[in-house]
């Protein structure tokens, strides 16, 4: 089982934020004071990205130490989880790759690893946690605005591949994990911060808290709804490129919305715009302005694919993902003016 954090850290970490950030919750309006519930927010940065938390408790000493126990989950698995820091639990697995060693995971890894191979087979490796060294060869590329050449793609993804993280379990039930190509280094931007967030949520609801809204680089989990209203009231940006159509506007009660696409982070090489986002199978970036926005019914999975549906496109995309209880909304120019693709399910969303 997970080790849940000390009384201590929790009382720690509560100290330090509202140090900086000052009181976070104040009364509910007038018209909405019935609930006898006070709404918090607050704001940390974990996993290198701001997260918020806005929660709605039966008074002040509750919504803050119950975001406090949040905030400090989201950090734990931020140790577990993290590429970037070299002794967190998945660079040290990342180290043993090539070596054929069969390396004990925690459950968190394994969950999210489990759930990541269940996606990869799904999209036929558009999306793919192995994805590390093609990411280092593409952020190369974004920082010096030089497109790389064939070979070192070439090289990179020969260390990639889903099918060579093979999952068991040791004499002890516990399960474990083998990368058998040297030079793999795990990635799992693409559905780490999912998994916090619904965390985070199942965090604020062991501790009482029923309607609460967490989110994490733009990506969200609405737990209940706000007193008063049908759902948690959230817009979903246009795509970012000329002539757009307008934003939409979604209320979300116990559902996660997740964002795939490169408003934030791309270059322009040679005339053509290059994405963050990956393809898997080739090693090369996505070159065709896209948005894909998915609601489920939790943020881990709907994280992944997010993926699928931005790397596949909307027709073989929507296919493969259509076993899963979520609905799309994706906005993509391959040829010039923006195509909307949604699924039948995504209005209902719209209409409150």
């Amino acid at each position: 089982m997970s080790r849940k954090p000390s009384r201590l850290v929790v009382a720690l970490l509560l100290g330090a934020f509202m140090a900086l950030l000052g009181p976070g919750c104040r009364t509910a309006p007038a018209g909405m004071r019935a609930s006898a519930l006070v709404r918090c927010e607050f704001r940390q940065t974990h996993m290198g990205m701001p997260f918020r938390i806005v929660l709605y408790a039966p008074d002040a000493a509750v919504g803050e130490a119950a975001a406090a126990a949040a905030f400090a989950r989201i950090a734990e698995l931020n140790r577990i989880l993290s590429d970037y820091e070299p002794d967190s639990e998945l660079s040290r697995l990342s180290r043993s790759a090539g070596s054929g060693a069969v390396v004990p995971l925690g459950p968190d890894l394994a969950r999210v690893l489990e759930r990541a191979g269940e996606i990869s087979r799904l999209g036929d490796g558009a999306f793919d946690v192995t994805v590390g060294p093609l990411v280092d060869v593409w952020k190369r590329a974004r920082r010096q605005r030089v497109l790389p050449e064939a070979a070192r793609v070439e090289a990179a993804r020969a260390a990639t591949g889903w099918r060579h993280v093979v999952l068991g379990r040791d004499a002890s039930g516990r399960r474990t994990a083998t990368l058998r190509v040297p030079g793999m280094r795990l990635d799992l931007g693409g559905i780490a911060k999912g998994y916090a967030l619904d965390e985070a949520t199942r965090v604020l609801r062991s501790r009482g808290i029923r309607h609460s809204l967490v989110s994490g680089g733009g990506d969200l989990f609405a737990a209940g709804s706000p007193p008063g209203q049908p759902g948690w009231k959230v817009e979903v940006g246009e795509l970012d490129v000329t002539n757009a159509p307008p934003g939409r506007v979604v209320w979300l009660k116990d559902r996660a919305l997740v964002t795939s696409g490169d408003r934030f982070q791309r270059v322009e090489l040679g005339g053509v715009r290059y994405s963050h986002l990956v393809d898997p199978r080739t090693g090369w970036a996505l070159t065709h302005p896209s948005q894909v926005s998915l609601i489920g019914r939790e943020a881990m999975t709907t994280d992944a694919l997010s993926k699928v549906l931005s790397v596949l496109g909307p027709e073989p995309g929507l296919e493969r993902i259509r076993r899963h209880p979520v609905e799309a909304l994706v906005l993509h120019a391959p040829r010039g003016p923006v195509e909307v693709v949604e699924t039948p399910g995504w209005r209902r969303y719209e209409r409150r």
